[in-house]
């Protein structure tokens, strides 16, 4: 599940699915794959235009990156423009805590190509962050999300709760423009999900 503010990102235009994404988000997508799968073309449209929007596809099928793409396109646009600032953009939810972990890793490489092929193409771009909290994140990384709040925070239900509860936490959230919900179903089924 994924929930964008619709004043964030300007419209897709028909056709081409890659079309309204920045120049280096769209080089760095088309260096690293062929075409978008079904998922993201069928995904991105809704996203752009901010429609909250459910992807169900087979595993493999690109819908997290479906997801992320967008948003990271969002902070590109914020950063080039000298707009992002210190604050989360955009919180993952997962029901897993591993699964939280895998997503933080497997951002980092994407964000650090971005980073990379921006430079390459003459855009001087502020690092995108990114960090996870879960309930096995430890106090002295929790404080330092607070102090510095990443861009992208990816989390638990049970992690996320505590964050809309206390006020300095619930401060840095007020810019949250894009929620990715993964596996929901495993949410939705029990009290775990009254937590989003």
């Amino acid at each position: 599940m994924f929930e964008r503010d619709p004043a964030a990102t300007p419209p897709l235009p028909a056709g081409d699915p890659l079309a309204a994404f920045h120049p280096v988000v769209r080089a760095w997508f088309e260096s690293r794959f062929s075409h978008p799968t079904d998922a993201q073309a069928e995904g991105w449209p809704r996203i752009h235009a901010g429609e909250t929007t459910l992807i169900a596809a087979p595993t493999g099928s690109g819908k997290t990156l479906a997801a992320f793409l967008v948003g990271i396109d969002q902070l590109i646009r914020e950063a080039e423009a000298g707009d992002l600032d210190d604050g989360t953009r955009i919180v993952y939810v997962s029901p897993l805590k591993a699964l939280s972990n895998d997503i933080q890793r497997n951002l980092e490489e994407p964000l650090d190509e971005i980073r990379v092929l921006a430079k390459e193409m003459g855009y001087d771009l502020p690092p995108i962050t990114s960090a996870v909290r879960t309930g096995d994140t430890p106090p002295s990384a929790r404080q330092t999300m607070v102090r510095r709040p990443p861009h992208i925070l990816v989390t638990t239900p049970e992690a996320r709760f505590p964050l809309v509860t206390a006020e300095r936490s619930r401060e840095n959230l007020r810019g949250v423009r894009t929620v990715i919900v993964d596996e929901i179903h495993a949410l939705a089924r029990d009290r775990r999900g009254s937590h989003l």
